[in-house]
Formats: C-alpha cells, structure tokens, sequence
C-alpha cells in the first residue's frame, strides 16, 4: 500500500494526565480515519507521550482496519440509514447531486476520506467523537446496495430498481 493512495484526518486528540509524586505526566491519544475517496475506511487510536507519535500510531491502526463501503454512484449513500454506539447516535441521508457535505465533526471527516460528495448528516445525542464515528461506521457497514438485496433476494437488479416507488 502506497501512502500517496490513502488520504488521513485527525478527528480528535485528547490529552490525558497522571498525577505522580513528582507533578503531572502528560500523554496524548489520537483518533484518525483513513480512507482511498473510493468506499474505502478504517478508523485508528493511538496513544503516545508525544502527538506526532500518538497521530503515527493511530494512522497505522486505521489503516490495519480498512473496510469496503458500497456507494451510490461513487458520490453518495443508497438510502438512508441511522446508528447508535453508546450514546452518540447519526442519521445519515443521501442527498442529491451539488448538495455536497453537510455534516459536523466526526462525521464530516469520515465522508471526505470516504468520497462521500453528497450527504445531509445529523449527529444526534452524544458528541463524543470515539461514539459518533463507530455509530456513523456502523451505519455505512449497515447500507445494503441494490447489488446485496438482488443477491439476498435472488432476484436480477433491474427487478429490485424498477421496484422502487
């Protein structure tokens, strides 16, 4: 895997503090999502004593958990889905061509490295960043493609997309 391929965002750095007889200890954990802009995403932690190593470390691991995720036209979701992980929950909605992203947060960056285009997102409940980004993966894993439901139904795809109404 070529670097130049995989497109990285840092969605959130926390720092975290350990109390010890001689002060504080800082160290840092980051979370990132890398994605190819062609359906393809993996999300990483990492934690480090410095924030360049905590980001390299979560970019690594990102990158071990890559997935495949059908879209529409290469641009946007078949329908629409909603998620919950923990107390963040999404609802993500395909949108119309020009719409582009409108989404916040964790969600935003998930769609830029995913090639998402267009897509109205809502992060309801938590703003957790670690909560929203599983429950909005959640939500993509759980997207079936007219591809999927004409092989779970055994029918020909032109049956289940003239079907729509």
């Amino acid at each position: 895997m070529e670097k130049s391929e995989f497109k990285d965002k840092l969605v959130s750095i926390n720092r975290i503090t350990k109390v010890v007889k001689g002060g504080r200890r800082f160290a840092f954990a980051a979370l990132v999502v890398v994605g190819n802009q062609a359906g393809s995403i993996g999300m990483g932690h990492g934690k480090a004593k410095q924030v360049p190593d905590a980001i390299k470390k979560a970019t690594e691991n990102a990158r071990k958990n890559l997935l495949q995720i059908p879209l529409k036209e290469g641009r946007t979701l078949h329908h629409d889905v909603r998620s919950k992980n923990g107390a963040g929950r999404v609802m993500l909605r395909s949108a119309p061509p020009g719409t582009g992203i409108i989404a916040g947060g964790a969600i935003r960056a998930v769609c830029e490295v995913l090639g998402i285009q267009d897509i109205v997102a809502k992060s309801l409940g938590s703003q957790n960043p670690h909560n929203v980004l599983r429950a909005c993966i959640d939500a993509l894993k759980s997207q079936l493609s007219p591809k999927s439901i004409s092989k779970i139904r055994g029918k020909q795809i032109s049956e289940i997309i003239k079907s729509r109404g």
